[in-house]
């Protein structure tokens, strides 16, 4: 079992509101000199599997069709072993 943690935020050049009001927002409440904030989400889930280039494809996939939007999102997921071991981050294009 494979505990992921996806990360999806806005591709460069997106529209963020959200990001934009907060930019806009921050300098009222006395924090100056903060840029180029992007908003995205945080996923958590819990995979089962014993390969993790297995798991890895399938997270993959599930970003790139449900998760992430890829045409204006970009997304990168880590894996971790439930027993703590696991691995580094994957990407999405």
């Amino acid at each position: 079992m494979f505990k992921v943690s996806v990360y999806v935020t806005p591709k460069a050049g997106i529209l963020d509101p959200q990001g934009a009001t907060i930019e806009r927002a921050l300098p009222a409440l006395g924090f100056s000199g903060v840029t180029q904030i992007q908003v995205g989400r945080f996923i958590t889930l819990f995979v089962d599997g014993d390969d993790e280039s297995a798991v890895r494809a399938d997270v993959d996939s599930m970003c790139r069709r449900l998760l992430a939007n890829p045409i204006i999102e970009d997304y990168t997921f880590e894996l971790l072993g439930v027993d703590g071991s696991g691995g580094d981050a994957g990407a999405g294009e």
